[in-house]
This record gives C-alpha cells, sequence and structure tokens, in this order.
C-alpha cells in the first residue's frame, strides 16, 4: 500500500508545484492547498498505513494488546489540516482584496502596476489633506 500512496504523494507534490509556478495568484493558492494537502499525505504515509486496533490499553495491562494503528500522525495531521484551513482562509481573503483594488490576480499585471503607480479608484490620495 505504501508505494502507492507514495507514487499518489509525488503526483500531488508534482501538481502543486506546478500550480505555484504559474503566474497567477488564484493558482498559487491552490498549488498552496495541494502541497499542504501533500505533506499531510507524506505524513499519514511516513507514520505506516495499518489496520489495527485503536491505541486503547486494556483494563489492567500497562500496553495495548496486539497491533493497534499510530496515533501520533494522525494527531498531527489533524492539526495540520486546521492550520492549514487558516492559511487557506486567509490567503483566499488577501487575494480577493487585491483584485478588489487592482483587478487582477496575474503578477506580470501586479509588477506593471508596481513600476507605475497610478491612482487605484477607492484609494484615498496620499497628497490630499486628511
Amino acid at each position: 500500500m505504501e508505494p502507492y500512496l507514495a507514487l499518489v504523494v509525488g503526483a500531488v507534490f508534482a501538481g502543486g508545484f506546478y500550480l505555484v509556478m504559474r503566474r497567477n495568484l488564484l493558482r498559487f493558492v491552490f498549488g498552496l492547498i495541494l502541497l499542504s494537502s501533500g505533506v499531510n499525505l507524506l505524513v499519514f504515509t511516513a507514520g505506516r498505513v495499518s489496520r489495527g486496533a485503536p491505541p486503547i490499553i486494556p483494563e489492567g495491562a500497562s500496553a495495548p494488546v496486539g497491533e493497534v494503528a499510530n496515533a501520533l500522525p494522525q494527531a498531527l495531521i489533524l492539526t495540520a489540516i486546521v492550520i492549514g484551513f487558516g492559511l487557506t482562509v486567509f490567503a483566499m481573503v488577501l487575494l480577493l482584496r487585491l483584485y478588489e483594488r487592482l483587478g487582477t490576480v496575474r503578477t506580470d499585471r501586479l509588477k506593471a502596476h508596481l513600476e507605475d503607480p497610478r491612482p487605484i479608484p477607492g484609494l484615498p490620495d496620499e497628497e490630499a489633506p486628511a
């Protein structure tokens, strides 16, 4: 099972890197989501995929009996999913505000705007008195 998961992790990473390298910030965010999912799947695969029982210690024993699932990668992945979701929402809000202000998400057009900054509709002029 692990070799197939390793191939899936490689494909997810390749797709994520491809999207991150594009000149569109929306695709960059989607690539970031794919890279985050790839890391989660990598940690899950590295923690050994097994069909063991939950890691519960029976009463009167000092260790679990039989083969048990590794709970640490599952806890790490759950935390990473929550953090990744927060990062994704933050990046999408920033992207939305950027699109509202400048009207584009293409990095080459953003660079052109930085080189020739014209007044942006909706923003107060810096020369006008407050």
